[in-house]
């Protein structure tokens, strides 16, 4: 990233394209989300929700929905996408990170996208917003917890410099330097989103 690396978190959402002209939203999760995001747990496909959350069950205790949708931007940070072209706009994809503590400066980072939205950089995209707000709320590094066999996630962290620090059992972790990370995306001639949502979050 060139300059002096001053952003502004103060955006509340972003609009974009994706690639193929999907026009799409990008704004903060909040409480009243609840819902979508029981409904979009359901709508993962089995394969999918058990890479994301580790689990087969169909859907997730009560109390996993809740703490998805508490982001109050300090301790837990979480950006969804919105597809404006569908009747309805619907959700299709949400991110987050939980700051290991108040005042660290780590924090743990997930991520899923609908199975339909799939290889369109929905997931590239979406990782830019959070970890320019991230970067802006003095976070510096993310902790990734992946299984072992989830091949697209693997590809995904390590496009933007995530390296192994556990990898014992199914699951191994990567540790992610944010600042290294948004360098990374910015250097993607695709998709050509990251570039709107780098700026929609550049001060001055």
């Amino acid at each position: 990233m060139s300059g002096s690396w001053s952003f502004q978190n103060q955006l509340g959402s972003v609009n974009a394209r994706l690639d193929n002209g999907t026009r799409i939203c990008l704004r903060r999760v909040r409480q009243s989300d609840l819902g979508e995001i029981e409904k979009g747990i359901s709508q993962l496909s089995d394969q999918s929700r058990y890479l994301r959350f580790f689990s087969g069950s169909k859907t997730m205790p009560p109390t996993v929905v809740e703490r998805l949708a508490s982001a109050d931007g300090i301790t837990h940070l979480a950006w969804g996408v919105i597809n404006m072209d569908e009747e309805g706009h619907p959700p299709i994809a949400a991110a987050h990170v939980f700051r290991e503590a108040e005042s660290s400066d780590t924090g743990e980072f997930a991520i899923a996208v609908l199975d339909p939205y799939h290889g369109l950089g929905v997931a590239r995209i979406l990782m830019t917003a959070l970890l320019l707000d991230c970067y802006c709320e003095g976070l510096r590094q993310l902790r990734i917890d992946i299984l072992r066999d989830n091949k697209k996630a693997y590809r995904l962290i390590r496009s933007v410099g995530a390296t192994p620090s556990v990898m014992e059992g199914s699951v191994a972790q990567y540790n992610l330097v944010i600042k290294d990370a948004i360098n990374a995306l910015q250097a993607m001639d695709r998709p050509t989103a990251i570039s709107d949502i780098i700026d929609a979050f550049s001060a001055g």
